[in-house]
């Protein structure tokens, strides 16, 4: 599907109409040779409709409430909106009471006129980089879809819905990595925000102190779009900045390690455009990124705080989870109150040597994944999962153990299994991110 840029500009000039667009997301939702199935846990086909007509009938009198209005997008299923059933891709929360009002930022949204089209599958309760669900099934991504290949996490549903073009585009969380990872390997943009810039009220938590809510579509623009209807900020035109102007680090401690060919290649063509382009790139030790395993040892906030949030379900209803979910969980009860204050005290260090570190560059990129997507099936194995699991996380988690915006663009040629080029920028400073990573986009254009 077009850019929301595209579409409202179809939509203005009378090309296309909002129940156009929603009914060709529901003829590709509902293709049987598709993804839809399982990308989608539900469809809001009547509340949808009755939204569309109503954009276009605002537009047809002038009276739209944005610009892009009518423009049809997808909501992971952790997201409260009014009337349905928030059930994080579990089966515990599925028999749960409707949402008695919209999160805050479905509110802002839905005041802006887009139009909501269904709730994503994604990863129980979000604990997960792979994307695999076996309660709802696992959505395949469009690379080598005949073997099917993990979609990524834990936004998953949602990223193969806009790759698909079924939606223009989708809203995602990110605890460790859940908007850029499936971004990277669907082949489209995901964006972490600072996660104090959008609300993450009216959302099943994971880690209160990691969670954060962006976006994922076909540009950075589209998700700088709706990153900042999601903020409460007005929509801005972002402009590219002069490739001279920025300068890049790229660091050399464990987010480099263990890359496969695919990714290494992808990546260190991307990084060549942009030198070409007048990009300063500085390889930069930044050895403190060793230190993250050993902090994080006993789980880090995820489980902990994750096991505060579940403990009752896991204590009354643990069969019912995912079991790769809830053993993760349950793991959160060996934190003692000493460890938690000592990961506390550890994260601030930590960012507060990265922010030194880091002064001088506009933001810090590495391959968003070290791995290609591997299959559904060679994932469907315990020795193999959890490794595979850390090793998807392990770049993108840093962005929010440091506290950062952080988004993934795809550097990969058309053809090739899709990598993700990540730039994490300051805490803060997700203007200039955008900014930076739509010059980024642009110059990588050149070589997919």
């Amino acid at each position: 599907m077009k850019s929301l840029p595209e579409l409202s500009k179809d939509l203005e000039s009378n090309k296309t109409t909002a129940r156009e667009l929603l009914e060709l997301c529901f003829e590709k939702i509902s293709n049987p040779a598709g993804e839809g199935a399982r990308a989608f846990l539900s469809v809001s086909h009547d509340k949808a409709r009755a939204q569309a007509d109503a954009m276009d009938s605002l537009r047809k009198s002038g009276s739209e409430p944005s610009a892009y209005a009518g423009i049809p997008i997808s909501v992971k299923d952790l997201y409260d909106v009014k009337g349905e059933v928030t059930g994080a891709g579990s089966k515990i929360l599925s028999t749960s009471a409707p949402a008695g009002q919209d999160a805050p930022t479905i509110a802002r949204l839905r005041h802006a006129g887009f139009v909501f089209v269904g709730r994503n599958n994604m990863v129980e309760f979000a604990y997960a980089g792979i994307g695999m669900n076996p309660h709802f099934g696992t959505p395949k991504i469009p690379y080598d879809r005949a073997n099917g290949r993990i979609p990524g996490g834990s936004t998953s549903g949602g990223a193969v819905a806009v790759a698909d073009g079924m939606v223009a585009a989708t809203l995602g969380s990110d605890t460790g990595g859940s908007c850029r990872i499936p971004a990277a390997f669907c082949g489209i943009t995901g964006y972490k925000p600072t996660a104090s810039r959008v609300p993450i009220t009216g959302l099943t938590p994971l880690s209160f102190s990691l969670d954060s809510a962006g976006p994922l579509g076909n540009s950075v623009e589209c998700c700088a779009i709706l990153d900042a209807v999601m903020a409460g900020e007005s929509v801005r035109t972002i402009t590219p900045i002069d490739t001279k102007q920025i300068r890049l680090a790229m660091p050399e401690t464990l987010v480099m390690d263990g890359l496969d060919d695919a990714v290494a290649t992808a990546f260190d063509r991307a990084v060549a455009a942009l030198t070409n382009a007048g990009v300063e790139i500085v390889r930069i030790p930044f050895a403190e990124l060793a230190e993250l395993p050993y902090i994080n040892r006993l789980g880090g906030f995820a489980a902990s705080e994750s096991y505060a949030w579940h403990k009752d379900f896991l204590a009354n209803r643990m069969d019912e989870y995912d079991p790769r979910v809830g053993s993760r969980i349950a793991k959160g009860a060996a934190q003692s109150a000493a460890d938690y204050i000592t990961l506390c005290l550890e994260r601030q260090r930590i960012i507060g040597l990265a922010a030194e570190i880091t002064a001088p560059f506009d933001a810090i990129i590495m391959p968003t994944v070290a791995i290609i997507p591997p299959t559904i099936e060679h994932v469907d194995n315990d020795d193999v999962y959890f490794p595979t699991n850390m090793m998807t996380l392990r770049n993108t988690s840093v962005g929010n153990f440091l506290d950062r915006c952080s988004i993934s663009v795809p550097c990969h040629k058309q053809g090739e299994a899709p990598v993700g080029f990540m730039l994490t920028g300051r805490h803060g400073d997700d203007h200039h991110l955008l900014r930076i990573s739509m010059t980024v986009e642009e110059l990588l254009k050149s070589i997919r």
